[in-house]
């Protein structure tokens, strides 16, 4: 019989799908649709603050060091996103592309830059590899996403949507990097320096956080069903076409056999395939639906939601397999 964790993606999944079509279909609540959607738009990111921060509780900065895989990954993941997010607007520019190819390239796009899961330690330590050089690139890919993310998004025709304050009246690309910054650099490096701090003044309470039992995976858990039912409610009201959904989904397939295999390729080279391969592909997806649903044409937010699809089943795939080797 399944234990609760190997259930918790299809429940999370089911919930959130069941929630929103449950919720949108009680008339009394119609009245409450606006709150609610702020309310999640709130619980979102402090879910994803403490899933990091509970991670980052757990980690002793001298454990961390940097690997040899870790540049050349990185470099791809950063490149990919930089390179496309260049082709979009230029093929914006010209006209020789359509609102669903930019839906559909920006969603691949966003599967690429997303950093790695703050569960992906626990898939590492299971599958016999390095949960330390993960943990590390987690910190280093986040970084990173904080950076580039703010200073790239601008660059595509679809940031207009974001209602930025006028900070540079004349300059409307530093109005969009100041305001993503402000969203994206407390969210991914606040947890890091509040758990640095915490394990200086309060080891204790560090300590308690980190000895409980998978308490940032049942936090994600509660992030992936809002996520999902935010996902759904992005797809029900943008009247996006069939081809344009299984444009996403496939494009979001591409970006998780890419990254596990580019991962896995590069992990091979300095003898450590497992923690490079989970790096890389196993992802953050309730942050790549936020970031889909905040800075992106809002459709791109099911990317996130099939990209979770794609690499639990390849996760699960692997963690079967090696019990069978186990065995």
């Amino acid at each position: 019989m399944p234990n609760l964790r190997s259930l918790i993606l299809p429940l999370a999944i089911m919930a959130g799908i069941a929630g929103y079509f449950g919720y949108v279909a009680i008339p009394a609540l119609d009245n409450t649709h606006r709150a609610v959607l702020e309310a999640v738009s709130v619980a979102q990111p402090l879910l994803i603050f403490a899933m990091l921060f509970i991670t980052f509780c757990r980690v002793k900065l001298r454990e961390l060091r940097p690997a040899k895989w870790h540049w050349p990954t990185l470099l791809m993941q950063v490149g990919v996103f930089v390179a496309g997010a260049a082709v979009i607007n230029l093929c914006s520019s010209l006209n020789v592309a359509g609102a669903a190819f930019n839906d559909i390239a920006e969603s691949f796009l966003i599967c690429m830059i997303c950093p790695t899961a703050t569960a992906a330690a626990v898939v590492t330590y299971k599958l016999g590899g390095n949960t330390a050089t993960l943990t590390a690139y987690t910190i280093l890919i986040n970084l990173a996403v904080s950076l580039v993310v703010p200073l790239t998004v601008p660059l595509l025709h679809t940031a207009v949507h974001i209602d930025a304050p006028a900070v540079f009246p004349s300059a409307p690309f530093l109005n969009y990097s100041l305001y993503i910054i402000i969203k994206v650099f407390p969210l991914l490096i606040g947890p890091l320096v509040l758990a640095v701090v915490a394990r200086k003044l309060c080891p204790r309470f560090t300590s308690m956080v980190a000895a409980v039992p998978d308490l940032a995976f049942y936090l994600w858990a509660i992030s992936l069903m809002l996520a999902i039912a935010v996902s759904v409610k992005a797809l029900v009201h943008s009247r996006a076409s069939l081809f344009l959904i299984v444009g996403i989904a496939v494009a979001s397939a591409i970006a998780c056999t890419l990254q596990f295999a580019f991962g896995r390729m590069v992990g091979r080279r300095y003898n450590d395939p497992v923690s490079a391969a989970q790096a890389c592909g196993q992802k953050n997806t309730v942050l790549a639906i936020w970031l889909g649903y905040s800075f992106f044409s809002p459709v791109t937010a099911i990317a996130g939601g099939f990209y979770s699809i794609w690499h639990n089943v390849y996760n699960s795939w692997q963690l079967a397999r090696r019990k069978n080797e186990d065995n």
